[in-house]
């Protein structure tokens, strides 16, 4: 018995055979044919390595005309062609050099394990701005963010215009269009670099095939940084409502309301004296406490003790008091110091003497 899971994965190194004249020694029964046009810069450069295509395309058994006067590329058919997909090969062929992607590149897709994904990227984003930021962050600086991807896809990535063309094996193809559309969206393409690149180490463990791998993944969750700016006063929409507004009610509605329209005519006048009365009396006082702030004297501001530190410590000299001390008595109060006197000697005594013998 052999297990399910043995029968679903497939053997390391394992290739699909190649399609041969063998497999269709008739031919095919119809002749299909594509077409595709092609920009006007890019005259020169088909023009130059059309013998090229020819020559790769003709192994096939593909016919390819190039018409410079319609800016037009035709691939057909022939009698000697066996291989169904090889018109599907070329079709794709021909995209991928209309669309500025070199011939040593786009060649490549003749090959059967690899295959071409043109992503549409210019309706995705409306502002046109914000557009060609997105499209440069996919590039990244000195093409650094897509040679990235290049690598950990295994995977030729060319962004031209409002479009971007990937070449490469399936599973290549399936992480470029994710990490593009993911970009567009404005997700910064290094997460899913990161991710990429995770997933490119686990899986050359071999005990984590079966496995999840959901806890190595990192989350990355979208901030919003820019939030609008709300408005200091908000105004709040009233209810609608089909009725007009209630009529404002006039003085004698008032009056009669509170009773004042029955009072005589003096009694009123009294009332609207004594209101104009206390009125008065509340705008007088206020005045006054006007006028009484200029004599209220300001709050002085407390005076700030200052703490004097206790002098440190020191051992008492005596032989230095001793000596002021001594000093202090030869001087006389009040009057100047008295300069030292000459010193005697001996030698001063006897020229003295002899002076007085001379004479």
């Amino acid at each position: 018995k052999i297990d399910e899971s043995e029968l679903l994965t497939v053997p390391d190194g394992w290739k699909e055979p190649a399609f041969t004249k063998e497999d269709n020694p008739r031919g095919l029964l119809e002749e299909s044919s594509f077409a595709t046009l092609f920009p006007k810069y890019r005259e020169a450069y088909l023009k130059e390595c059309w013998p090229l295509v020819e020559k790769a395309l003709g192994e096939a058994h593909i016919k390819a005309s190039l018409d410079l006067i319609e800016g037009s590329v035709t691939v057909c058919t022939t009698k000697k062609t066996f291989d169904p997909y090889a018109i599907v090969r070329a079709r794709d062929l021909i995209k991928l050099l209309a669309r500025s992607v070199p011939f040593e590149q786009a060649v490549r897709i003749l090959q059967d394990d690899i295959a071409c994904d043109i992503i549409k990227i210019g309706t995705l984003v409306r502002n046109r701005e914000r557009f060609v930021k997105r499209r440069q962050r996919l590039i990244g600086p000195k093409g650094s963010t897509l040679k990235a991807l290049e690598l950990l896809t295994n995977c030729y990535v060319l962004v031209q215009g409002n479009t971007v063309s990937a070449l490469g094996p399936y599973s290549g193809l399936k992480e470029v269009r994710k990490v593009v559309m993911d970009t567009m969206k404005n997700i910064h393409p290094i997460y899913n670099i990161k991710t990429l690149m995770i997933k490119r180490e686990l899986s050359k463990d071999p005990e984590l095939r079966l496995q999840s791998w959901e806890r190595f993944l990192p989350t990355f969750r979208h901030k919003n940084l820019t939030k609008r700016k709300e408005p200091k006063k908000k105004s709040v929409k009233k209810e609608y409502t089909p009725f007009p507004p209630p009529q404002p009610e006039s003085k004698v509605d008032e009056e009669l309301a509170t009773g004042e329209f029955f009072l005589r005519q003096s009694v009123k006048k009294r009332k609207k004296m004594e209101e104009i009365k206390v009125k008065q009396a509340e705008a007088l006082s206020k005045k006054q406490e006007q006028r009484n702030k200029a004599f209220i004297p300001p709050k002085e501001k407390p005076l700030m003790k200052k703490t004097l530190k206790a002098p440190a410590e020191s051992k008492l000299d005596i032989d230095a008091i001793k000596d002021k001390v001594k000093k202090a008595k030869t001087k006389k109060l009040g009057a100047p110091p008295l300069p030292p006197p000459p010193p005697t000697t001996a030698s001063s005594s006897n020229k003295k003497k002899g002076k007085k013998n001379k004479g």
